[in-house]
């Protein structure tokens, strides 16, 4: 007969109440983050296809209005008229000057355009009030009508929003969403659609935007960089030359 032990066996033991509750609690939380992240994947797909349907109606959009102004253009000339093309919608404005002997006026009105820094770049959307105010500040700037591509290069290469009065780079959509769902913004390109279109929600995305913190232009200014840009300077308004700037300086 085998001696009878005192010592109990595995089966014998309770298991403490505690550790059973701390058990049940913890499949049940991982339960509910399996669950969790099963929703979210979800989501991330429908918001996926949105943002792949909207990217495809954006390069449609852009390719119409291409087409258009080229038949248009055609048909001034075989006509024997001159094409005028639409006034521009939105202003690429980039700081070239310092902080020395500047006026109160236009000193105030760079820091109400969040001008603050030489190569200091933001968008601005074309009024009245802006063509006005851009005047007065034209011998410290040089500005013009940014193409799509330029718009576009800049945001993905140099884009950082505001969050929290925090510059935080636009590595994701994930961040633009959290900041401008509202205004039915959920990506890069929506932001990218809403510069470039002069958009309704233009204001808001422009605030988020922060300024663009460009590099000296490649191979410098030019020698007279105070002089107006037609007279061989740099600084004014430069219409569509403003592409081959930013292209310097991005």
């Amino acid at each position: 007969m085998a001696p009878s032990t005192t010592v109990p066996t595995v089966a014998d033991i309770e298991v403490p109440e505690t550790l059973l509750k701390k058990r049940k609690q913890n499949e049940k939380a991982r339960e509910e983050r399996l669950a969790a992240a099963v929703a979210a994947r979800k989501i991330s797909k429908a918001k996926r296809k949105v943002i792949f349907k909207r990217a495809e109606s954006y390069v449609k959009e852009y390719l119409s209005k291409e087409k258009e102004e080229i038949r248009l253009k055609r048909a001034a000339r075989t006509s024997g008229d001159f094409y005028v093309p639409a006034e521009p919608k939105v202003y690429f404005v980039v700081r070239i000057r310092g902080i020395n002997e500047i006026a109160p006026k236009p000193r105030k009105i760079l820091q109400l355009l969040r001008l603050l820094q030489i190569n200091n770049g933001v968008f601005v959307k074309v009024t009245k009030a802006t063509q006005q105010m851009l005047r007065l500040i034209e011998p410290y700037i040089t500005y013009g009508e940014p193409n799509i591509k330029s718009v576009r290069e800049l945001i993905y290469k140099r884009g950082y929003g505001k969050i929290n009065k925090q510059r935080i780079p636009l590595t994701n959509n994930a961040i633009i969403e959290e900041s401008l769902s509202k205004y039915e913004i959920l990506s890069i390109e929506d932001l990218v659609h809403e510069i470039a279109t002069a958009g309704p929600n233009f204001k808001q995305v422009s605030n988020f935007l922060w300024p663009f913190k460009l590099s000296n232009p490649t191979g410098g200014w030019r020698t007279r960089k105070f002089k107006h840009f037609v007279q061989g300077g740099d600084f004014g308004d430069r219409e569509t030359n403003i592409n081959k700037l930013i292209r310097q300086m991005n």
